[in-house]
């Protein structure tokens, strides 16, 4: 295995504290974790062991309706292929929700409501994952929507719950879940980032927390749909927006 040259490595650390300082505007005040304490902090918190069970339950559904077509590999490729545009539209649409009154009704999610917390503090890791109380019914709706397309596309009963592509599509739902989870919360921790792909994925959440919220919306893809879509600008080419912590404000005090 080579090894990396450690003056190559420490102008990279330097690189990527200075760069860290100048998008937050402010110089890191945790200590670096390392990749095994992140993994066990990720599993303190109720999201990552709730999606777990439900995988675990997936897994065992799968198994129990025995052998399945080959072409049931089409489900996770398709899911993975729209994950991009998916996390994209989720991000704009559903947590950057603007609170909106229809007569004496005020029409915002809680998902939108802790989404704004999350950012006017990015460093409170508990506001990182996806509230235990939506995730309840989220899981829920992925169980069912599961069973209910697979019984109308094959013409069989209402739910589902022996078709093996149902639970193929739970299984690939799940861990798509567990894995923008982890991907999400290793971003916010003070973990360094080391692969290109994670450096890339690290700047673009940092820009859209610290720079300007109206860009820069892929969470655990690097940018895909964000280049597709418009919203992956030049950073020196955008103003800093004085909202950024504050979504939905007027920027002016």
């Amino acid at each position: 295995m080579t090894r990396v040259d450690p003056q190559i490595e420490a102008a990279a650390a330097q690189r990527l504290a200075a760069d860290e300082e100048r998008i937050t505007g402010q110089a890191r005040r945790r200590e670096t974790l390392s990749l095994r304490a992140a993994w066990r902090e990720f599993w303190r918190h109720p999201s990552p062991p709730m999606i777990t069970t439900a995988l675990a339950v997936a897994v065992l559904g799968r198994v129990l309706v025995g052998a399945g077509s080959a072409w049931e590999l089409l489900v996770p490729a398709t899911l993975l292929a729209l994950f991009p545009l998916i996390e994209w539209v989720v991000h704009v649409a559903v947590l950057h929700w603007k609170p909106r009154r229809v007569g004496p009704i005020t029409i915002d999610s809680h998902l939108a409501q802790e989404h704004r917390a999350h950012h006017a503090d990015p460093r409170d890791l508990p506001l990182v994952f996806i509230p235990w109380r939506a995730l309840l019914w989220l899981l829920a709706v992925f169980a069912v929507a599961g069973f209910a397309v697979t019984g109308l596309v094959t013409d069989g009963p209402l739910l589902a719950v022996g078709s093996s592509w149902a639970w193929t599509f739970l299984v690939s739902a799940y861990a798509i879940m567990l894995g923008y989870e982890w991907t999400h919360y290793l971003v916010h921790s003070d973990y360094k980032p080391r692969s290109r792909w994670y450096r890339s994925v690290w700047r673009n959440h940092r820009l859209h927390h610290y720079k300007n919220e109206h860009y820069w919306f892929a969470v655990v893809t690097a940018g895909t749909a964000d280049r597709v879509l418009g919203t992956y600008p030049e950073p020196s080419s955008v103003a800093s927006s004085p909202t950024v912590k504050a979504l939905h404000a007027t920027g002016r005090d």
